[in-house]
């Protein structure tokens, strides 16, 4: 038996008889409020199972029909599957039906049924006036091809035709997926004595289970699913698609409210941006830009401003891409449907859809910024996802990407898998915890440190290889280090360069010296050996040998890698050797405690001009250790 659950919601003018349609297919009476029941009409959001002919799971969602009460209808009808446009055969097509009507088409309900009521009311001629009337309203619209049933609550003619209806239509309505990350918004918030606070709302994705960890947007709460009820029923899971109450512990009911999304911690983030594609209804006056608007999506309702991005001005029935900065955060994914009402007086004007929830503040009329925007509205997932990654120069976090892209991890993982080996992107570092970048991107990081590592074996053509920071500092400086190691051990794997302890090295590299600086190492080599504990300077090299700076630093830098010479400070290398024994004479003098320099130099027979800087060696290599003037050994 098909245990899916569809949620369905109910639309029109109010007092067209919505919520006695509900009751009639349900039993519930949906209308709980005291102030509902004295006028008659709906003011709240109302909720009533029901289980079809074939055994799959309907809510009901009984919305308001009157114009005042527009917020709660919007609130109710962001989480449809399926759609009811009532209208009553004795008004028939009324404002409220319009308006109702023109929110279903924007937000794509594309699956309904139209529903005339309070046919017992009226002569058979007039009803089908209003037939044609319906049809003539819906056409042009997402329930152009919706089919049309006939009912009277009061007789109970026509309910099982629209409860046969209904199953058609679930059974072939996806149902909303279970797995996944939570996304619950939040449209009650209550304390219930003995439990504490308690949220309701329809599961539009995932499953909660009792004891799973969740958070609370844009409040940024963490908290924990403590018990659930599905239609007054304890559960132990609640499923995507179904009404749900979470009695949520450690929070107080004044910390959230209706609007709030519960959620998967790190699903979706606060913002007070959002890329969108917009489209301003026929009928409604011309958007100029930075207007200001009340924004809805799902049970959120916020101010904010449409900057239009290729324009001064909308006019009825265009579109455009816009981005609206919001004047408090709310809580947004990827391809998220809203509606726009104006300011004053507030008349529905339009809606779109999502393409970016975290996007970086634009300046209009940017090509660069209108071509992205189009490709993510007419993209693929795996192209909006490829253009989220080219937008990233530097690449990113694979579940930067993912959010970013609006997208599940399991499907970003997925989607760059199959990326990489088409050779779209590259990615970088371990299996699940990986680094992606554009391919074209990695192909300029690649030329450019080939031009460095060639002009550096160019200048230094006896030296190993360009250190690993210095090309870090040079090229990568925004990269994590374990990036950084990651994308020089992809390049060594693909024969490109070849690494040694600390340094890299194109592919093939081998530090080559020619015979007369063979000769010159030589003669160096010699001078140090003879020296013993008092080295030249480099300063007094290169009066002797008269040679350029740069090309005695490189004779000397050799030295020091064959492991002649060892590097002092900028001005003196000592001979490795000389060095040896005079660590040997310092660890023998400091053997009868603490010394000074002159006793230093007396061990050496040398002078303060060689003593100072070996010994500031020796406490840079913590050898031995400075305490005020005198030295201990430590090492």
């Amino acid at each position: 038996m098909p245990v899916d659950y569809i949620i369905v919601g109910t639309a029109g003018h109010v007092d067209h008889g919505k919520t006695v349609l509900v009751k009639a297919l349900t039993g519930v009476d949906t209308d709980r409020l005291k102030e509902e029941k004295e006028r008659g009409i709906s003011i709240e959001l109302g909720f009533a199972p029901l289980t079809l002919p074939s055994g799959r799971q309907l809510g009901l969602v009984d919305v308001p029909g009157h114009e005042r009460f527009i917020r709660q209808m919007l609130a109710g009808v962001g989480g449809m599957d399926l759609v009811m446009l009532v209208v009553a055969a004795d008004e028939g097509v009324m404002p409220q039906t319009r308006e109702h009507l023109a929110i279903i088409d924007l937000l794509r309900v594309k699956k309904g049924i139209i529903v005339i009521t309070k046919i017992d009311l009226v002569e058979a001629e007039w009803l089908e006036l209003v037939r044609d009337e319906v049809r003539q309203a819906v056409k042009g619209t997402v329930l152009a091809d919706a089919p049309l049933v006939t009912v009277s609550a009061f007789t109970g003619e026509g309910i099982a035709e629209l409860r046969q209806q209904l199953d058609a239509l679930a059974a072939v309505t996806p149902p909303r997926p279970a797995a996944g990350q939570v996304r619950l918004p939040i449209d009650r918030v209550f304390s219930v004595t003995g439990f504490g606070t308690v949220v309701t709302g329809t599961l539009w994705s995932g499953s909660i289970s009792v004891g799973d960890e969740l958070e609370i947007q844009p409040e940024g709460l963490k908290t924990r699913a403590r018990n659930l009820q599905v239609h007054g029923l304890t559960v132990k899971e609640a499923r995507a698609g179904q009404r749900v109450a979470v009695n949520l512990a450690g929070i107080e009911t004044e910390a959230i409210h209706r609007g709030s999304s519960l959620l998967t911690p790190n699903f979706l983030k606060p913002t007070l941006r959002l890329d969108a594609g917009f489209k301003l209804l026929a009928e409604a006056r011309p958007l100029a830009n930075r207007s200001r608007v009340h924004f809805y999506l799902g049970t959120s309702e916020a101010l904010g401003r449409v900057v239009l991005l290729d324009r001064d001005e909308l006019t009825g029935g265009q579109e455009a891409l816009v981005q609206l900065l919001m004047e408090e955060p709310v809580v947004a994914n990827r391809e998220d449907r809203f509606i726009l009402r104006s300011y004053s007086p507030m008349d529905t004007i339009g809606g779109g859809l999502i393409l970016d929830p975290l996007p970086p503040r634009h300046r209009r009329f940017q090509a660069g910024v209108l071509a992205s925007l189009q490709r993510r509205l007419e993209g693929s997932p795996e192209k909006i996802l490829a253009q989220v990654v080219l937008e990233h120069r530097d690449g990113l976090e694979w579940r930067e990407a993912a959010a970013r892209a609006s997208l599940s991890l399991e499907e970003t993982r997925s989607l760059l898998q199959d990326m990489a080996t088409a050779g779209q992107v590259v990615l970088l570092a371990g299996d699940n915890d990986f680094y992606v970048v554009d391919a074209g991107r990695y192909q300029e990081w690649w030329q450019n440190v080939a031009r460095t590592l060639e002009d550096f074996h160019r200048r230094y053509p006896l030296r190993s290889g360009l250190t690993r920071e210095e090309l870090r500092s040079r090229h990568f400086s925004a990269l994590p280090a374990r990036v950084f190691q990651a994308l020089l051990e992809n390049w060594e794997r693909e024969g490109r360069i070849q690494l040694a302890a600390n340094t890299v090295s194109l592919a093939g590299f081998t530090p080559r010296i020619s015979a007369e600086q063979q000769q010159l190492a030589r003669s160096l080599e010699e001078k140090y050996r003879t020296s013993g504990w008092q080295p030249p300077t480099c300063k007094e090299l290169l009066e002797a040998y008269q040679l350029p700076p740069a090309e005695l630093e490189e004779l000397l830098h050799y030295l020091v890698r064959q492991g002649v010479l060892v590097k002092i400070n900028e001005e003196f290398y000592w001979y490795r050797e000389a060095l040896e024994t005079a660590r040997e004479a310092m660890k023998k003098l400091g053997t009868n405690g603490p010394f000074g320099l002159a006793e230093a130099r007396d061990a050496l027979g040398s002078s303060r001009k060689y003593v100072l800087p070996l010994l500031e060696y020796l406490d840079q290599v913590r050898f031995t250790r400075r305490i005020g003037d005198r030295r201990v050994v430590i090492g």
